[in-house]
């Protein structure tokens, strides 16, 4: 049985930011989490010390990656659909890991969701040292290089209670999705009041 401890919205993220400033390059860390579970607020937190820490620090919303409605559409909403065609994690790999480490910029969104275009975003210059926080659903376990990793767990019942109704169906795709074990597992039915998980 999994052992959790209860800690501190600030406790988390001054753990997470330690995790994240023990690598000295450039690293990315992952805040994997549903749309119900806000990703991108602990995500920004976590950035906004990392820069007061004194290092270079961002975010980047997997929503600014999505595939064109044409693309993410084809076969409808359903589970198969959001869990595969939704996200353009290849795009996030190349434009902002890759890009963070390899080529020294990195691209902060890729496509408006909204508008359904472009998002007409330039690259920025990767400075020594930069931490880029990547917030978003089903981000683990896609092969992607992140150097920490998080993984804010919600119930069913709470994914039900937190969702908007007009995308409850996301969830058996949230509920289903195999990603791999994270660095720090955090339960979040209650985000005042997380737990992060401490032994097996």
């Amino acid at each position: 049985m999994p052992v959790y401890q209860p800690i501190t919205i600030t406790g988390l993220v001054d753990t997470v930011v330690d995790a994240a400033l023990a690598h000295p390059n450039a690293a990315v860390v992952a805040v994997d989490g549903a749309d119900a579970a806000e990703p991108q607020l602990p995500a920004d937190a976590i950035a906004e010390k990392i820069r007061l820490r004194g290092r270079p620090a961002a975010t980047v919303r997997l929503h600014d990656f999505v595939r064109p409605a044409s693309v993410r559409l084809e076969f409808g909403r359903d589970e198969m659909c959001y869990r595969t065609g939704w996200f353009d994690y290849a795009a996030l790999d190349r434009e902002v890991l890759d890009g963070l480490r390899r080529r020294g910029s990195w691209l902060p969104a890729l496509w408006d969701e909204a508008e359904d275009r472009s998002a007409r975003a330039a690259l920025r210059p990767a400075e020594a040292g930069t931490v880029i926080v990547v917030a978003g659903p089903m981000l683990i376990g896609r092969g992607l290089d992140f150097d920490v990793t998080v993984r804010l767990h919600m119930s069913e019942a709470a994914l039900r209670r937190r969702t908007d109704p007009d995308q409850l169906w996301t969830i058996p795709a949230l509920r289903h999705f195999a990603g791999e074990p994270a660095d720090f597992e955090v339960r979040w039915d209650h985000p005042d009041r997380p737990a992060l998980r401490t032994g097996h």
